[in-house]
């Protein structure tokens, strides 16, 4: 094999190496962003709704009793309800926060803390101001509510995300496709290519 056939084949498997090599770094980058993407639906969008959904669960039962003044549940239960809540934030801290979601955040703890103290005045007053405490309650809600909407809409944008991703490798797999008959061209061109040799002169 000459030296410039040696060449042509040098330059030729280069190209097919540089072509793998790059389509399959953007397919990894890709996949990565399908892979956290997923992982942040289920970690901190679903696992956090769940949360929400105990917590609301919790507040509807201090909800019934204040408009029942169901003083069994606050002389026995409600300790034990408040205890509860406050493991489901300890738990939803744990998750990943947005900025909006955050602040949301910040203001339902401060809501239940706030809470708490409307619920001794409650009992204090042998069960009889409660509408401060109904205010706790919805206060309390609202925030649930607003921070159950953001886990919809951030699921939304994750699943977004993964869409856009799963797309770009797809079209990056039609292009690859694509190159890769262009390049079994070029190198068929390349091999089969043999320059006139100059005649010597006689």
């Amino acid at each position: 094999m000459t030296f410039f056939n040696k060449i042509k084949w040098v330059l030729s498997i280069l190209m097919v190496f540089v072509l793998i090599v790059t389509t399959n770094l953007i397919d990894r980058n890709n996949f990565i962003r399908v892979k956290d993407s997923v992982v942040t639906i289920y970690e901190d969008r679903l696992i956090a709704k769940d949360l929400i959904f105990e917590m609301s669960k919790a507040v509807q039962e201090k909800e019934v009793a204040v408009a029942a003044s169901d003083t069994t549940f606050f002389n026995q239960y409600n300790n034990k309800v408040n205890d509860d809540i406050q493991s489901l934030i300890s738990r939803f801290e744990q998750t990943k926060l947005t900025l909006d979601e955050s602040k949301v955040f910040d203001n339902l703890k401060e809501n239940f803390q706030k809470l708490k103290t409307l619920e001794n005045v409650f009992k204090d007053s042998d069960f009889v101001a409660k509408n401060n405490l109904a205010t706790g309650i919805n206060n309390l809600k609202e925030n649930l509510d607003e921070l159950s909407e953001i886990q919809i809409n951030e699921g939304k944008r994750q699943m977004s995300i993964s869409q856009k991703a799963i797309d770009t490798v797809e079209l990056f797999t039609q292009i690859e496709i694509y190159l890769l008959v262009f390049l079994a061209i070029v190198i068929q061109i390349i091999v089969m290519y043999n320059p006139k040799q100059n005649k010597s002169s006689l």
